[in-house]
């Protein structure tokens, strides 16, 4: 039987018309529209090992790859915009503003790992003006300060470490001790404040405490420190949601009528949104650090630059996974702003590549011509 029906295909094969055979080719070979895009070629290591070619061919290799490339473009954009001077109103804002505002969201596993270090490069060197980020960044900034993260694994049994006193973030450890530590130096802070609001009538907010926090730690390791030190702003609208909002808890049992108002915060992120002469934003993560800092550029009609690096997917209606191209539509990306880039990456992979290609470059570049230009004036001056 089987034989049979090999030998009716067979034969049916045999009978196809030149014209039938004709048909099945235009179907296989659509006539095909010229498409001058650029053509794909990855790095060649056979020519030796030289990492900014090789991260340079990322635009050309596809994929996210490609996406890392357009990012590397889109943050070059953002510097370049701020390098032109503010021809703006005036602001009652205590940061002077340039040509374009950098907002940067991260979510708190940012600081928990070690693209904490990234992130206070940028801030050190005053190259991003707003930060936007949830409790757990600001209090593991604190703790690092106090005690060591250690590297751990995956696979380390819950079970077992909760035993230990040993808290797990993915391949990260923490151990309960360092929590008491910061326990023991932030009850010093909200007594201080506290002691400021019944006496002076301060009503703090969190980018204050934050900020409070960051002149107290005096460490040089700190994202805090360093924004403080430049009247950077960090905004974190979910202040209570971790060891902050553990120790405001029990503080409020020993001291009560502590107040954290955070309206002050709503109207200060807003209006840094409003008053941009263009705005970029850099975002690690999504949630709530994504929204906040999109929600404020809504104010301005959307944000002119903008790069988004996370793993989040679409279909789940999420904000985290929401594209660059649903946040137009909300109008919090400007509808003819430089087409927006996201990464699906996990960022400790990708960040501090792309700050290698983009922000590093800039500010080592300019301290090159600044060491150039210093040089020349030296010579100028021995020869007169």
């Amino acid at each position: 039987m089987d034989l049979m029906i090999c030998d009716y295909f067979a034969n049916m094969s045999n009978n196809l018309t030149p014209e039938e055979l004709e048909e099945a080719k235009q179907a296989v070979y659509v006539p095909s529209e010229k498409y001058d895009g650029p053509k794909v070629q990855g790095y060649d290591f056979s020519e030796g090992i030289d990492y900014d070619k090789l991260l340079q061919s990322y635009s050309n290799t596809g994929f996210q790859a490609t996406n890392f490339g357009k990012a590397v473009d889109m943050i070059n954009s953002m510097l370049s915009a701020k390098q032109e001077p503010y021809t703006g109103p005036k602001t009652d804002l205590s940061k002077p503003l340039t040509g374009c505002t950098i907002f940067m969201g991260f979510t708190s596993n940012m600081i928990s790992c070690g693209v904490r270090e990234v992130i206070k490069f940028l801030v050190k060197e005053n190259l991003v003006d707003v930060l936007v980020t949830t409790c757990g960044a600001v209090e593991e900034d604190i703790m690092k300060c106090l005690a060591d993260h250690q590297i751990g694994s995956f696979d380390f049994q819950g079970k077992t470490l909760r035993e230990k006193g040993l808290n797990r973030i993915g391949n990260l450890i923490v151990p309960n001790l360092n929590y008491s530590l910061f326990e023991e130096w932030c009850v010093k802070i909200l007594d201080e404040m506290h002691t400021e609001q019944e006496e002076k009538g301060v009503i703090w907010s969190p980018s204050k405490m934050i900020k409070r926090m960051g002149d107290r730690i005096n460490n040089e390791e700190s994202v805090l420190y360093w924004a403080a030190k430049n009247n950077i702003p960090i905004f974190c609208p979910a202040i209570i949601d971790g060891a902050i909002g553990d120790v405001i808890f029990l503080q409020s049992y020993r001291r009560e009528g502590f107040i954290m108002d955070l309206a002050q915060d709503i109207r200060l992120l807003n209006t840094s949104a409003m008053y941009a002469q263009k705005s970029g934003m850099l975002i690690l993560g999504g949630g709530v650090i994504k929204h906040h800092i999109a929600n404020a550029n809504l104010m301005r009609n959307g944000a002119d630059f903008s790069v988004y690096i996370n793993t989040a997917q679409p279909f789940d209606g999420s904000d985290a996974g929401a594209t660059p191209d649903e946040a137009v539509s909300w109008g919090k990306i400007r509808a003819n702003s430089k087409e927006p880039v996201k990464i699906y990456c996990e960022a400790t992979l990708i960040f501090p590549l792309l700050v290698a290609q983009t922000f590093a470059k800039h500010v080592f570049g300019r301290k090159k011509d600044a060491k150039k230009e210093g040089n020349e004036n030296e010579r100028v001056e021995n020869v007169e």
